[in-house]
Protein backbone atom coordinates (compact mmCIF):
# COMPACT_ATOMS: atom_id res chain seq x y z
CA UNK A 1 0.00 0.00 0.00
CA UNK A 2 2.97 2.35 0.77
CA UNK A 3 4.38 1.83 -2.47
CA UNK A 4 1.40 2.29 -4.28
CA UNK A 5 0.42 5.43 -2.47
CA UNK A 6 3.76 6.92 -3.28
CA UNK A 7 3.29 5.99 -7.14
CA UNK A 8 -0.04 7.76 -6.41
CA UNK A 9 1.37 10.87 -5.28
CA UNK A 10 3.96 11.22 -7.98
CA UNK A 11 1.57 10.89 -10.46
CA UNK A 12 -0.66 13.36 -8.89
CA UNK A 13 2.28 15.68 -9.06
CA UNK A 14 3.42 15.07 -12.58
CA UNK A 15 -0.08 15.91 -13.46
CA UNK A 16 -1.19 18.98 -11.85
CA UNK A 17 2.62 20.12 -13.30
CA UNK A 18 1.48 19.28 -16.79
CA UNK A 19 -1.61 20.87 -16.56
CA UNK A 20 -0.18 24.35 -14.89
CA UNK A 21 2.65 24.19 -17.78
CA UNK A 22 -0.36 23.77 -20.49
CA UNK A 23 -2.53 26.83 -18.49
CA UNK A 24 0.27 29.01 -18.81
CA UNK A 25 1.29 28.36 -22.27
CA UNK A 26 -2.38 29.12 -23.07
CA UNK A 27 -2.09 32.74 -21.66
CA UNK A 28 -0.98 35.11 -24.17
CA UNK A 29 2.38 37.02 -23.06
CA UNK A 30 1.34 40.89 -23.03
CA UNK A 31 3.06 42.19 -25.93
CA UNK A 32 5.03 45.10 -25.54
CA UNK A 33 4.39 48.10 -27.33
CA UNK A 34 6.63 49.97 -29.84
CA UNK A 35 6.39 54.23 -30.23
CA UNK A 36 8.31 55.75 -31.83
CA UNK A 37 8.99 59.72 -32.31
CA UNK A 38 11.10 62.43 -34.47
CA UNK A 39 11.92 66.02 -34.40
CA UNK A 40 13.54 68.25 -32.11
CA UNK A 41 17.59 67.47 -31.57
CA UNK A 42 17.84 69.77 -28.48
CA UNK A 43 16.54 66.92 -26.48
CA UNK A 44 17.47 64.18 -28.54
CA UNK A 45 20.49 62.66 -25.89
CA UNK A 46 17.51 62.85 -22.94
CA UNK A 47 14.73 61.05 -25.08
CA UNK A 48 17.24 58.09 -26.41
CA UNK A 49 18.46 57.72 -22.82
CA UNK A 50 14.66 57.77 -21.40
CA UNK A 51 13.74 55.34 -23.63
CA UNK A 52 16.77 52.63 -23.00
CA UNK A 53 15.73 53.20 -19.39
CA UNK A 54 12.11 52.38 -20.50
CA UNK A 55 12.60 49.62 -22.31
CA UNK A 56 14.90 48.01 -19.22
CA UNK A 57 11.95 48.76 -16.64
CA UNK A 58 8.85 47.93 -19.09
CA UNK A 59 9.86 45.96 -22.16
CA UNK A 60 7.99 48.89 -24.24
CA UNK A 61 9.93 50.03 -27.12
CA UNK A 62 10.02 53.93 -27.79
CA UNK A 63 12.70 55.09 -30.65
CA UNK A 64 13.35 59.25 -31.11
CA UNK A 65 15.12 60.27 -34.07
CA UNK A 66 16.18 64.03 -34.86
CA UNK A 67 15.17 66.19 -37.83
CA UNK A 68 14.38 69.39 -36.42
CA UNK A 69 11.40 70.76 -35.05
CA UNK A 70 9.38 71.60 -38.15
CA UNK A 71 10.04 67.80 -39.56
CA UNK A 72 8.62 66.65 -35.75
CA UNK A 73 5.50 68.95 -36.27
CA UNK A 74 4.88 67.56 -39.98
CA UNK A 75 5.39 63.93 -39.08
CA UNK A 76 2.89 64.07 -36.11
CA UNK A 77 -0.06 66.50 -38.12
CA UNK A 78 0.41 63.52 -40.75
CA UNK A 79 0.31 60.80 -38.28
CA UNK A 80 3.57 59.29 -39.46
CA UNK A 81 5.09 58.89 -35.47
CA UNK A 82 3.40 58.82 -32.52
CA UNK A 83 4.96 62.04 -31.33
CA UNK A 84 6.39 64.89 -32.11
CA UNK A 85 9.26 67.13 -30.73
CA UNK A 86 9.62 70.65 -31.03
CA UNK A 87 11.03 73.38 -29.21
CA UNK A 88 8.89 76.08 -30.60
CA UNK A 89 5.70 75.30 -28.64
CA UNK A 90 2.40 75.77 -31.23
CA UNK A 91 -0.30 78.25 -29.98
CA UNK A 92 -3.26 76.81 -28.65
CA UNK A 93 -5.40 77.70 -31.91
CA UNK A 94 -3.13 75.79 -33.84
CA UNK A 95 -2.78 72.66 -31.65
CA UNK A 96 -7.27 73.10 -31.44
CA UNK A 97 -6.92 73.10 -35.29
CA UNK A 98 -4.71 70.21 -35.95
CA UNK A 99 -6.14 67.84 -32.98
CA UNK A 100 -2.37 68.13 -31.09
CA UNK A 101 -2.19 68.05 -27.33
CA UNK A 102 1.64 69.46 -26.57
CA UNK A 103 3.31 69.12 -23.10
CA UNK A 104 6.79 70.72 -21.83
CA UNK A 105 9.30 67.62 -21.18
CA UNK A 106 12.33 69.41 -20.02
CA UNK A 107 14.19 72.94 -19.87
CA UNK A 108 17.67 73.61 -21.07
CA UNK A 109 19.61 76.29 -22.47
CA UNK A 110 21.10 77.32 -25.94
CA UNK A 111 24.97 77.86 -25.94
CA UNK A 112 27.14 80.28 -28.11
CA UNK A 113 29.98 77.94 -29.07
CA UNK A 114 33.12 78.67 -30.84
CA UNK A 115 36.47 77.81 -31.72
CA UNK A 116 38.98 80.79 -31.65
CA UNK A 117 43.24 80.06 -30.95
CA UNK A 118 44.05 80.84 -27.93
CA UNK A 119 40.56 80.91 -26.42
CA UNK A 120 39.16 78.57 -23.78
CA UNK A 121 35.69 77.84 -23.09
CA UNK A 122 34.32 80.38 -20.99
CA UNK A 123 36.67 82.72 -21.57
CA UNK A 124 35.37 84.84 -24.74
CA UNK A 125 32.72 87.40 -23.43
CA UNK A 126 29.38 88.45 -25.77
CA UNK A 127 26.16 90.00 -25.73
CA UNK A 128 22.93 89.51 -27.47
CA UNK A 129 23.45 93.28 -29.62
CA UNK A 130 27.25 92.26 -30.43
CA UNK A 131 26.19 88.23 -31.21
CA UNK A 132 23.49 89.46 -33.35
CA UNK A 133 26.25 91.27 -35.12
CA UNK A 134 28.16 88.68 -35.31
CA UNK A 135 25.01 86.43 -36.93
CA UNK A 136 24.06 89.29 -39.69
CA UNK A 137 27.68 88.96 -40.66
CA UNK A 138 28.54 93.01 -39.68
CA UNK A 139 31.33 92.10 -37.28
CA UNK A 140 33.89 89.26 -39.32
CA UNK A 141 36.89 89.73 -37.29
CA UNK A 142 37.90 88.09 -33.79
CA UNK A 143 39.49 91.08 -33.00
CA UNK A 144 36.92 93.57 -34.01
CA UNK A 145 36.74 96.13 -31.22
CA UNK A 146 32.66 95.67 -30.33
CA UNK A 147 34.46 92.23 -29.29
CA UNK A 148 37.46 93.30 -27.72
CA UNK A 149 35.76 95.96 -25.63
CA UNK A 150 33.74 93.01 -23.81
CA UNK A 151 36.90 91.29 -22.94
CA UNK A 152 39.39 90.95 -20.03
CA UNK A 153 42.22 92.76 -20.59
CA UNK A 154 43.75 89.13 -20.86
CA UNK A 155 41.61 87.93 -23.61
CA UNK A 156 41.09 90.80 -25.54
CA UNK A 157 45.43 90.52 -26.51
CA UNK A 158 44.68 87.29 -27.41
CA UNK A 159 42.11 87.33 -29.97
CA UNK A 160 43.54 87.27 -33.51
CA UNK A 161 43.09 88.82 -36.52
CA UNK A 162 41.20 85.72 -38.11
CA UNK A 163 38.19 85.62 -40.14
CA UNK A 164 34.85 84.68 -38.09
CA UNK A 165 32.86 81.79 -40.11
CA UNK A 166 29.38 81.90 -38.94
CA UNK A 167 27.30 78.45 -38.71
CA UNK A 168 23.41 77.85 -37.78
CA UNK A 169 21.23 75.87 -38.46
CA UNK A 170 20.35 74.39 -41.80
CA UNK A 171 16.77 72.73 -41.37
CA UNK A 172 13.33 74.21 -39.20
CA UNK A 173 15.01 74.25 -35.64
CA UNK A 174 13.51 75.32 -32.69
CA UNK A 175 17.13 75.19 -31.20
CA UNK A 176 16.71 77.97 -33.89
CA UNK A 177 13.26 79.81 -32.75
CA UNK A 178 14.78 80.21 -28.95
CA UNK A 179 18.09 81.55 -30.24
CA UNK A 180 16.23 84.34 -33.16
CA UNK A 181 14.17 85.14 -30.62
CA UNK A 182 17.09 86.00 -28.15
CA UNK A 183 18.54 88.23 -30.87
CA UNK A 184 15.93 89.91 -32.37
CA UNK A 185 14.78 90.88 -28.67
CA UNK A 186 17.78 92.75 -28.63
CA UNK A 187 18.44 93.75 -31.82
CA UNK A 188 15.54 95.34 -34.22
CA UNK A 189 17.84 94.92 -37.35
CA UNK A 190 18.23 91.36 -36.77
CA UNK A 191 14.09 91.27 -36.15
CA UNK A 192 13.21 92.82 -39.17
CA UNK A 193 16.39 91.71 -41.50
CA UNK A 194 16.77 88.28 -40.86
CA UNK A 195 13.87 87.34 -38.65
CA UNK A 196 12.57 85.44 -35.49
CA UNK A 197 11.53 81.29 -36.41
CA UNK A 198 12.45 77.75 -36.83
CA UNK A 199 13.90 78.71 -40.60
CA UNK A 200 15.53 82.39 -41.22
CA UNK A 201 16.95 84.32 -43.86
CA UNK A 202 20.63 83.97 -42.79
CA UNK A 203 22.59 86.59 -44.68
CA UNK A 204 26.10 84.67 -43.90
CA UNK A 205 27.45 81.41 -42.64
CA UNK A 206 27.11 77.99 -43.53
CA UNK A 207 24.63 75.71 -42.51
CA UNK A 208 24.67 72.53 -40.36
CA UNK A 209 21.90 69.65 -40.02
CA UNK A 210 20.61 69.56 -36.30
CA UNK A 211 22.36 70.45 -33.04
CA UNK A 212 25.13 67.52 -34.26
CA UNK A 213 25.65 69.25 -37.54
CA UNK A 214 26.37 72.28 -36.08
CA UNK A 215 28.66 70.85 -33.34
CA UNK A 216 30.45 69.30 -36.05
CA UNK A 217 31.11 71.97 -38.44
CA UNK A 218 32.46 74.43 -35.12
CA UNK A 219 34.56 71.82 -33.49
CA UNK A 220 36.67 71.20 -36.77
CA UNK A 221 36.71 75.03 -38.06
CA UNK A 222 38.91 77.10 -36.96
CA UNK A 223 37.46 80.55 -36.36
CA UNK A 224 34.04 79.38 -36.07
CA UNK A 225 30.94 80.40 -34.14
CA UNK A 226 27.58 78.95 -33.74
CA UNK A 227 24.75 78.10 -31.69
CA UNK A 228 23.78 74.36 -29.85
CA UNK A 229 22.01 73.43 -26.91
CA UNK A 230 24.18 73.11 -23.89
CA UNK A 231 24.35 69.67 -24.02
CA UNK A 232 25.99 69.26 -27.35
CA UNK A 233 28.79 71.71 -26.39
CA UNK A 234 29.83 69.90 -23.51
CA UNK A 235 29.40 65.90 -24.46
CA UNK A 236 31.55 67.50 -27.51
CA UNK A 237 34.12 69.44 -25.89
CA UNK A 238 33.31 72.81 -27.32
CA UNK A 239 34.49 76.01 -26.22
CA UNK A 240 31.21 78.27 -24.97
CA UNK A 241 30.84 81.83 -24.30
CA UNK A 242 29.72 83.96 -21.45
CA UNK A 243 26.69 86.20 -22.25
CA UNK A 244 25.60 89.12 -19.93
CA UNK A 245 22.48 88.88 -18.87
CA UNK A 246 19.30 91.31 -18.84
CA UNK A 247 20.34 92.02 -15.02
CA UNK A 248 24.24 92.58 -16.37
CA UNK A 249 25.65 90.00 -15.30
CA UNK A 250 27.82 87.94 -16.97
CA UNK A 251 26.94 83.83 -16.69
CA UNK A 252 27.68 80.49 -18.14
CA UNK A 253 25.30 78.62 -19.62
CA UNK A 254 24.68 75.16 -16.90
CA UNK A 255 21.82 73.19 -15.41
CA UNK A 256 21.32 76.45 -12.28
CA UNK A 257 21.21 79.08 -15.03
CA UNK A 258 18.70 77.47 -16.64
CA UNK A 259 16.70 76.55 -14.46
CA UNK A 260 17.03 80.54 -12.64
CA UNK A 261 15.65 81.07 -16.08
CA UNK A 262 12.12 78.99 -15.78
CA UNK A 263 12.08 79.19 -12.18
CA UNK A 264 8.93 81.46 -11.97
CA UNK A 265 6.83 80.11 -14.55
CA UNK A 266 3.51 79.29 -14.43
CA UNK A 267 2.81 76.41 -17.19
CA UNK A 268 -0.89 76.14 -17.60
CA UNK A 269 -3.10 74.23 -20.25
CA UNK A 270 -5.00 77.17 -20.88
CA UNK A 271 -2.25 78.30 -23.78
CA UNK A 272 -1.02 75.51 -24.45
CA UNK A 273 1.74 75.18 -22.07
CA UNK A 274 3.14 77.78 -24.40
CA UNK A 275 6.34 79.67 -22.71
CA UNK A 276 9.03 81.40 -23.97
CA UNK A 277 12.15 81.63 -21.63
CA UNK A 278 14.30 83.78 -23.38
CA UNK A 279 15.94 86.80 -21.66
CA UNK A 280 14.08 86.28 -18.78
CA UNK A 281 15.07 88.83 -15.33
CA UNK A 282 17.90 87.26 -12.42
CA UNK A 283 21.10 87.83 -11.43
CA UNK A 284 22.12 84.04 -12.36
CA UNK A 285 19.47 83.70 -15.51
CA UNK A 286 21.23 82.13 -18.54
CA UNK A 287 19.88 84.20 -20.99
CA UNK A 288 19.05 81.75 -24.18
CA UNK A 289 16.97 79.50 -22.22
CA UNK A 290 14.36 77.47 -23.27
CA UNK A 291 11.56 74.30 -23.10
CA UNK A 292 11.28 71.34 -25.53
CA UNK A 293 8.05 69.95 -26.43
CA UNK A 294 6.22 66.91 -27.55
CA UNK A 295 3.29 66.96 -29.29
CA UNK A 296 0.91 63.93 -29.10
CA UNK A 297 -2.40 63.26 -31.48
CA UNK A 298 -5.53 64.24 -28.43
CA UNK A 299 -7.33 60.88 -29.95
CA UNK A 300 -5.20 58.21 -29.60
CA UNK A 301 -5.23 54.74 -31.86
CA UNK A 302 -6.80 53.23 -28.57
CA UNK A 303 -6.82 52.87 -24.88
CA UNK A 304 -4.03 50.72 -24.27
CA UNK A 305 -1.70 52.18 -26.85
CA UNK A 306 -2.30 56.20 -25.66
CA UNK A 307 -1.89 54.67 -22.01
CA UNK A 308 1.53 53.26 -23.19
CA UNK A 309 2.46 56.35 -24.70
CA UNK A 310 2.00 58.45 -21.66
CA UNK A 311 3.56 56.15 -19.39
CA UNK A 312 6.65 56.54 -21.18
CA UNK A 313 6.71 60.43 -20.22
CA UNK A 314 5.73 59.65 -16.73
CA UNK A 315 8.43 57.54 -16.32
CA UNK A 316 10.28 60.52 -17.70
CA UNK A 317 9.12 62.72 -15.11
CA UNK A 318 9.14 60.85 -12.08
CA UNK A 319 12.15 58.09 -12.94
CA UNK A 320 13.70 59.80 -15.49
CA UNK A 321 13.69 63.32 -14.35
CA UNK A 322 16.01 64.82 -11.06
CA UNK A 323 16.41 61.24 -10.24
CA UNK A 324 18.72 60.87 -12.93
CA UNK A 325 19.25 61.11 -16.80
CA UNK A 326 17.81 64.66 -16.81
CA UNK A 327 20.04 66.30 -14.57
CA UNK A 328 23.26 64.26 -15.51
CA UNK A 329 22.65 65.63 -19.09
CA UNK A 330 22.40 68.94 -18.07
CA UNK A 331 18.57 69.58 -18.90
CA UNK A 332 16.36 71.15 -16.06
CA UNK A 333 13.58 68.53 -14.98
CA UNK A 334 9.76 69.95 -15.11
CA UNK A 335 8.82 71.44 -11.81
CA UNK A 336 5.77 68.90 -9.50
CA UNK A 337 3.66 71.84 -10.14
CA UNK A 338 4.23 71.83 -13.76
CA UNK A 339 3.70 67.89 -14.07
CA UNK A 340 0.49 67.90 -11.66
CA UNK A 341 -0.86 70.30 -14.86
CA UNK A 342 0.40 68.14 -17.38
CA UNK A 343 -0.93 64.84 -16.28
CA UNK A 344 -4.63 66.84 -15.27
CA UNK A 345 -4.46 67.98 -18.99
CA UNK A 346 -3.52 64.13 -20.40
CA UNK A 347 -6.57 63.05 -18.11
CA UNK A 348 -8.86 65.52 -20.13
CA UNK A 349 -7.57 65.83 -23.53
CA UNK A 350 -6.19 62.95 -24.66
CA UNK A 351 -8.67 59.97 -25.60
CA UNK A 352 -9.47 57.33 -27.85
CA UNK A 353 -13.49 56.59 -29.14
CA UNK A 354 -13.98 59.33 -26.20
CA UNK A 355 -12.45 57.05 -23.44
CA UNK A 356 -9.22 58.76 -21.37
CA UNK A 357 -6.27 57.48 -21.49
CA UNK A 358 -4.54 58.93 -18.37
CA UNK A 359 -4.74 57.61 -15.80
Amino acid sequence: MKRLSRRFSVGVAVTVTAVLVLLVAAVPALAATTMTGAGATFPLPLYQKWASDHNKKTGDKVSYSGGGSSFGITQIKAGSVDFGGSDAPLTKSALNAGGLAQFPTCVGGVAIVYKVPGIGSGQLRLTGAVAAKIFMGDITKWNSSAIKKLQTSAIAKKLPNKQIVVVHRSDGSGTSWIFTNYLGGLSAQFRNEVGIGKSVNWPVGVGGAGNPGVANIVKTTSGAIGYVEYAYAKQNKIAYAQLKNRSGKWVKPNSKTFAAAAANTKWSWGNGFYEVLVNKPGKTTWPITGATFVLVKRNQKSVAFGKSLLKFFNYAYTNGGAKSSALKLDYVPMPKNAVTAIQSMWKSTVKSGGKPCWP
